[in-house]
């Protein structure tokens, strides 16, 4: 029996894994698949509403340098994850990549900090595709009560919690359970859906942009970067930073592609592709519509949750009906997330579940469907509490800590693999290693500092619950401890 807590799995053991034909999920993805289930999972909430926020409170016209910027730094992740993908094409994502490069113990951490990202960032979209969903059913005359379409549990940082005195936000129940539902039917009708959803918010961004760039008003662009108000963060060169830490998040969700690599068709070239295909796309889109949406309207009457709709009413009267084709793709958009999101999760608990760290059930796949089916209804059934009882604020910031610790955890297990293991065979390689994985590491831990205490009380709170778990049960039965 192996001793220690930072008892590593080898890279061949690994290869070996994702080789096996027992309890192996299905194999029959592309890289065009991947790269549509990249767009599907990152263009979404941070598109359509964070711009107009970022822009408004922050950085004025200069939210396009913000994206830039916020490219920058997710593509750099996407690089270290694209060598890890390519290396260790299996299902486990940066739970697998640390359980090679850091240790079991690490691979524990970066699971439970996984399992914060993928199924509180499903929550957190569902129930803003809830309130999307009750202002189009308005727009139709339809109007949704309160009491079922708002979240029970209210949160504010000076108060505290409280009682909303409603029941349930039955709508973010519902999409949840349809997403789930479609996950489990089958990997190949779960990304035949995604398709047909990227393709409406794809087309209608583009009739966006298409629409809006002949009526843009250069004077809603001067000056681009507004003068700083004396306060650090609000305009000026410090508003631009800061916008690109609030719409950094929006570049979240092409690292979802990594926990489909025993899914994919030939994962050492497809989920590289798919990765930096599916983010270079979206930061294009995200440059063109920042461009175009401060030049319609003035960066000051953005602040608010529909940014797009605002300046598609801009164009006038002759545009009106782009207003609903707008909110079709939002949730088309939403739909999309939370679906990629739950697959995610499935794929990390399956992949935990090999290991010997979770029971043997959550990596039994079912041979009708060829999928995780009792892991997708446990993970859906703890999406389904959490999207129907919490409110989308409490979830956000919680998401945002555990993204950028997993982005800096990767970035910084690609240096160490590269200088324990240069000899390994990396069918893709980070170029201008190590000085571009060094930057990905610092700057994600850096992001980290600016978010509020109370979110680094949650992180620590939900990580001491992962080690009761892990030193009451998964310690106990790690394969690779008791020698299988």
């Amino acid at each position: 029996m192996s001793n220690g807590l930072f008892v590593k799995k080898s890279v061949r053991s690994l290869l070996q894994e994702a080789s096996e034909k027992k309890n192996s999920l299905k194999r029959s993805l592309s890289a065009l698949n991947l790269t549509a289930i990249g767009i599907g999972a990152i263009i979404g909430a941070g598109l359509f509403v964070l711009t107009g926020q970022a822009a408004a409170e922050y950085a004025g016209p200069g939210i396009t340098i913000s994206f830039i910027l916020a490219g920058i730094i997710a593509m750099i992740a996407a690089l270290c994850y694209a060598e890890f993908a390519s290396l260790i094409p299996i299902s486990g994502s940066a739970y697998s990549y640390a359980y090679v490069t850091l240790g079991e113990f690490a691979a524990w951490i970066i699971g439970c900090v996984l399992t914060l990202e993928y199924l509180l960032a499903s929550c957190a979209v569902a129930v803003g595709w809830s309130g999307y969903f009750r202002s189009l059913m308005s727009d139709f005359g339809l109007i949704i009560p309160n009491f079922i379409s708002n979240s029970p549990f209210m949160y504010d940082l000076e108060t505290g919690w409280a009682l909303s005195g409603d029941i349930v936000n039955l709508p973010a129940v519902g999409i949840t359970l349809i997403m789930g539902c479609l996950i489990a039917v089958g990997i190949k009708a779960a990304a035949s859906f995604n398709n047909i959803m990227v393709v409406i918010k794809l087309a209608v961004v583009v009739l966006f942009i298409g629409c809006g760039v002949a009526y843009i008003n250069i004077d809603n662009l001067t000056p681009f970067i507004p003068e700083n108000t004396g306060n650090f963060g609000q305009y000026g060169l410090s508003g631009v930073f800061r916008g690109a830490g609030v719409v950094f998040f929006a570049f979240v969700g092409f690292d979802a592609l990594s926990t489909l690599a025993q899914e994919a068709k030939n994962p050492q070239k497809d989920l590289p592709r798919g990765m930096i295909g599916s983010l270079g796309i979206c930061t294009i889109i995200y440059i063109l519509v920042g461009i175009v949406l401060t030049g319609l309207v003035s960066y000051k009457f953005l602040d608010v949750a529909d940014p797009i709709a605002v300046a598609v009413n801009a164009l006038g009267a002759h545009f009106i009906w782009l207003r609903l084709f707008i909110k079709i793709a939002i949730l088309a958009g939403l739909t999309s997330v939370v679906m990629v999101m739950l697959l995610g999760q499935t794929r990390i608990f399956y992949t935990m579940a090999h290991d010997g760290l979770l029971p043997p059930r959550f990596h039994k796949v079912n041979k009708k469907t060829e999928t995780p089916l009792f892991t997708t209804i446990i993970v859906v059934l703890a999406a389904v509490i959490i999207a129907g009882l919490f409110p989308v604020g409490i979830l956000g910031q919680l998401v945002s800590m555990a993204t950028l610790l997993v982005f800096g955890i990767v970035c910084f297990g690609v240096l160490v693999l590269r200088f324990r293991q240069p000899k390994l065979h990396r069918p893709f390689k980070v170029p201008f290693a190590p000085w571009v994985p060094l930057f990905g590491a610092l700057a994600s831990f850096t992001q980290m500092l600016f978010l509020p205490g109370v979110t680094w009380l949650q992180l620590i709170v939900w990580l001491a619950l992962g080690c009761y778990v892990y030193f009451k049960y998964s310690i106990h039965h790690s394969k690779i401890r008791l020698g299988k």
